[in-house]
């Protein structure tokens, strides 16, 4: 006698996930002159370990594993990973304008170069652990445009980078909120 299989189905729907972000304008994409040296640090924050790629997959991969059992997590986890995914097309646009490449490859000091890797990401077994690691992840990301801030004298391009911070920051506090919401 064949058992039946019981039909497993995710009932938790993405339909309308927007951005989740300040609600506040992006500067233009701008840049006052080519600078190789600048795309190629803001390459880092591309594709880099600590970047937007970083950040968006590791969101991604954690919506996916939340959304059977905590679907109002992984809509939320969705909506910061396509703000991410903003960051990501808005820096890409500045490592154009500023002369540089967009290849997954983080230009480094001193000429090295890394590709992109999935060993970059942080992906823990729970959802506690899930939250704190994407904590600490915007927290990195945070520490990173500032020393870029302070590095890079092209106030257009600092000006995108503060704008992403204001994200970054939002991000943190719903995180926060997240985690208390788990029991």
């Amino acid at each position: 006698m064949e058992e039946k299989r019981k039909l497993l189905v995710n009932t938790c729907s993405f339909a309308g996930v927007k951005p989740i972000m300040m609600d506040l304008p992006y500067p233009p994409i701008q840049v006052k002159e080519r600078n190789r040296a600048y795309a190629d640090m803001l390459s880092i924050d591309y594709c880099g370990s600590v970047s937007e790629l970083s950040a968006i997959t590791q969101y991604i991969n954690n919506e996916n594993r939340l959304s059977c059992d905590m679907c109002q997590m992984a809509k939320t986890l969705l909506g910061i990973a396509v703000a991410e995914m903003m960051h990501l097309q808005k820096l890409g646009e500045l490592i154009i304008l500023l002369g540089g490449q967009l290849d997954f490859t983080a230009k480094m000091r001193g000429g090295r170069r890394k590709i992109w890797t999935p060993e970059y990401l942080n992906i823990p077994e729970n959802a506690r652990k899930m939250l704190q690691a994407d904590i600490e992840a915007e927290r990195a990301a945070i520490s990173q445009y500032e020393a870029h801030i302070r590095t890079i004298k092209d106030c257009y391009v600092n000006a995108v980078l503060a704008r992403i911070i204001k994200d970054e920051e939002y991000h943190i506090i719903l995180l926060k909120a997240l985690m208390k919401e788990i029991k």
